[in-house]
């Protein structure tokens, strides 16, 4: 689910980031957590669980968040 989302999300926001595969997969991963909290606690959505088209959209949101984020910080450093 991870990579699926992380490789979704770096679809929707094309550019380069520094990292692989496993980047990938762990801004995937991170982001479907983000996204699961913003839909179920924050938007007082329906509880996200298992492996379905409904979960794969609320971590690609997540990551897409994520993502964001992450261009933001490692811009200011770099």
């Amino acid at each position: 689910m991870g990579l699926i989302a992380g490789i979704l999300a770096k679809i929707a926001m094309p550019g380069p980031d520094p990292g692989g595969i496993i980047l990938t997969i762990v801004i995937g991963i991170v982001g479907a957590v983000i996204g699961g909290f913003v839909v179920n606690t924050l938007l007082g959505g329906p509880n996200v669980e298992g492996f379905n088209l409904t979960s794969i959209l609320v971590a690609t949101f997540g990551s897409i968040i994520l993502l964001a984020v992450y261009r933001l910080v490692t811009r200011r450093t770099a």
